[in-house]
């Protein structure tokens, strides 16, 4: 396995949110909610993860009215995501590059007319 590939955040919920945190600065929880297609409380639990390993800093906000709270990724975050990304590319690139033949199958030949 790829040294840069992250088991922790290649949770699909997990990996999902931070790769739409990775272009932005501070994100409203309940754009990340709405954009993820998840409950408030499932994603409050990602992110509470991904604070707890340090790749999610999590700030509250008073509002008018509610307390906002927004998202964003820390420097560690965002080199362990864009390391992960790049482990992601290079094992697609693998799997998509010819493979050489097993010796043990038979190839198919071309026949020439005689």
């Amino acid at each position: 396995m790829d040294s840069d590939f992250d088991e922790f955040l290649h949770a699909p919920a997990r990996l999902t949110v931070v790769a739409l945190l990775a272009p932005a600065s501070w994100t409203e929880f309940g754009f990340i909610r709405d954009s993820v297609g998840t409950s408030d409380s499932a994603l409050s639990k990602q992110l509470s993860a991904l604070a707890a390993e340090g790749y999610v800093e999590v700030r509250k906000q008073p509002g008018a009215g509610a307390r906002r709270t927004l998202a964003r990724l820390t420097p560690h975050g965002r080199k362990a995501f864009l390391a992960h990304a790049s482990a992601l590319e290079r094992i697609a690139a693998a799997a998509r590059a010819p493979q050489p033949a097993d010796p043990g199958t038979v190839q198919p030949t071309s026949v020439e007319a005689v």
